[in-house]
């Protein structure tokens, strides 16, 4: 049985920030040492990031309150709530950010009614609170209240790969099944003044942002549908179970992000690959480069140089990952579905016309294929193949708009 995917849509918070006002705000709190100084400035430089959001109004320079938790720009100081005034933002905020999503995914399936979800799958890692953002999207869409609910919590940046997967076993498990997929993620809530350069490394790195997508296998799915799904495979590396963490302290969430990650990708991303692409021999036998479209999880721009370097692919193989990277920053588990989406968006001209592909495709068995991977805590890496399906032309709700609904806030922070 095919499973494709329907519609697939995107939302970010309404403030951006600005990387280079960030790094300056992080890099003159006082409490840093000379090497965290320079680490401030090495880390958020370095990113390829130019632009990220946050549900964190507050940090921002031209926001006022009596009563500031994460930053007072009369004094220019980052502050360090607790973990509960995070998190009780956190089940505010990702809220609007989950229902955002999961409306756009579900209004661009008019011939589907709200009724017609049967299944409700949710993801997130950067909070908690219950009745959880299952519970509110039924409530606030107006879903039947006997769907069936799943919550992916405390994965990380490869759990979008669970969700699909598990929304693809509810399609070929039931032919009429309709599974709503709902990535939503707060990472700048989890943002700290530090001197240890895994912090600094998150700070410069992680944003927010929200991703859904309808999945299903109903007959007549594929003439308006944007994917197939294919198949989906899951590798643990050898080693790096120290290198990538997330766990939880009295002052938020803490990421162990250590700068061997990228190496540890650059020597186990051929092996990771290999189960994926033994289900289609034809594929295995080819140079990755025949494979047109990557969407690789941008969880660094050293972790995507090396898996470009690696697997010998072409700067345009890169481009939906590195725009992505450059314009959201890395919002977690939803990432990885906004590079799919510019992959989907190419080609039908959203996208800005110098970074995308508009060449037509060829007739050979990778022309129309995508190879997705991300990439979390374990180390974990999350391989999945896609079949790109001709689509009409259609209007993007979150890439094309970006520049026209969100104007720059004065000296954001993070």
């Amino acid at each position: 049985m095919t499973v494709y995917v329907r519609s697939l849509e995107t939302a970010v918070p309404k403030t951006m920030l600005i990387q280079s006002e960030a790094r300056d705000v992080f890099a003159a709190q006082p409490g840093l040492t000379r090497l965290g100084s320079r680490l401030v400035n090495t880390c958020f430089d370095s990113a390829a990031i130019d632009t990220r959001f946050t549900a964190v109004d507050e940090l921002t320079n031209d926001f006022r309150s009596d009563d500031p938790q994460f930053y007072d720009p009369a004094t220019g100081l980052l502050l360090n709530p607790s973990t509960k005034v995070r998190n009780d933002i956190f089940a505010r905020e990702a809220t609007k950010l989950f229902v955002e999503a999961a409306r756009a995914a579900v209004d661009a399936c008019p011939e589907l009614d709200l009724l017609d979800i049967t299944h409700l799958v949710t993801v997130s890692c950067t909070g908690f609170f219950n009745p959880g953002p299952d519970y509110k999207i039924v409530r606030e869409l107006g879903l039947d209240p006997a769907v069936q609910r799943y919550h992916l919590g405390f994965m990380g940046c490869y759990a979008a790969f669970p969700a699909l997967r598990a929304a693809k076993l509810f399609c070929e498990a039931d032919p009429n099944a309709v599974v709503l997929v709902v990535c939503a993620e707060l990472c700048s809530l989890h943002v700290r003044t530090s001197n240890d350069p895994d912090t600094i490394m998150g700070s410069a790195l992680f944003a927010d942002g929200a991703a859904a997508a309808v999945v299903t296998a109903r007959p007549g799915a594929e003439e308006a549908s944007l994917l197939q799904l294919d198949h989906f495979e899951t590798v643990l590396t050898p080693v790096g179970e120290d290198s990538m963490a997330w766990n939880i302290g009295d002052h938020g969430f803490e990421m162990v992000l250590g700068n061997y990650v990228p190496h540890i990708i650059d020597d186990h991303i051929v092996g990771a690959l290999q189960p994926l692409l033994a289900r289609e021999p034809e594929l295995q036998a080819l140079p990755y480069t025949s494979i047109r479209h990557w969407a690789i999880h941008p969880g660094g721009r050293s972790i995507l140089d090396k898996v470009q370097s690696r697997l010998g692919l072409t700067d345009q193989q890169l481009v939906p990952a590195r725009e992505v990277l450059r314009n959201y920053g890395n919002m977690s588990s939803a990432t990885v579905l906004f590079v799919l989406k510019h992959i989907l968006d190419q080609d039908n001209g959203i996208n800005d016309p110098q970074s995308g592909d508009h060449q037509p495709a060829g007739s050979g068995p990778g022309d129309d294929r995508i190879c997705s991977m991300a990439f979390g805590p374990g180390l974990t890496v999350e391989t999945a193949m896609f079949t790109k399906l001709p689509q009409a032309p259609r209007v993007s709700n979150a890439m094309a708009e970006r520049d026209a609904r969100y104007e720059p806030a004065e000296a954001p922070v993070s």
